[in-house]
């Protein structure tokens, strides 16, 4: 749906390209001096995807981000690079309680607030741009997957919370969405 709401879907887009640094509990950055994160990573990195040619392309600060599934507007909230949207779908199943799509690094659109309705490839957001922030990287969409089984207030949303909680658990989107990846030590993504 992302490549489809910019124009790139078949036959342009072939497959996300990630660095081990971009995917779910990564523990080492895939920016700057490649070190150690300070905590496992919360969610996936999208920057880079191979086209139909092959060449190795990167997403960009016009980049729009469409909502996965319908939902409710939980929180927006700051992040280092931007502004984070957090939304609320109903439940995977009856056993596994409420679950959220957190959209990460973006500049969300004007009309979007906490409470809005939102349908399944709605955008909410732009890519943020990352030369306004203390942060050098390139602009790219952080996506982070939760579900809850007991309530949790959306005032306690923040990136401590999201990352290091006993409220929410943090699933690998990789195994919820169906797409063509591929993963490389090279090229340096910025």
């Amino acid at each position: 749906m992302l490549m489809r709401e910019n124009g790139l879907d078949a036959p342009g887009f072939k497959e996300w390209v990630f660095h081990p640094g971009m995917l779910f509990h990564a523990t080492g950055k895939w920016w700057g001096d490649k070190g150690p994160r300070h905590r496992p990573h919360e969610g996936l990195d999208l920057l880079l995807y191979k086209d139909q040619q092959e060449r190795i392309v990167s997403l960009d600060e016009k980049t729009r981000i469409p909502v996965m599934f319908d939902g409710v507007v939980a929180s927006i909230i700051h992040d280092f690079l931007g502004r984070s949207v957090i939304v609320e779908h109903g439940p995977l199943d009856r056993d596994r309680g409420r679950f959220f799509t957190i959209y990460a690094h973006t500049h969300p659109l004007e009309d979007f607030h906490v409470g809005k309705a939102v349908k399944q490839g709605d955008i909410v957001a732009e890519l943020a741009h990352p030369g306004l922030s203390d942060f050098p990287m390139a602009p790219h969409l952080h996506l982070s997957l939760a579900r809850t089984s007991r309530p949790i207030s959306y005032d306690r949303f923040d990136w401590d919370t999201i990352g290091d909680s006993d409220a929410l658990t943090l699933l690998d989107p990789i195994d919820l969405i169906d797409w063509a990846f591929g993963i490389v030590d090279d090229p340096d993504p910025g």
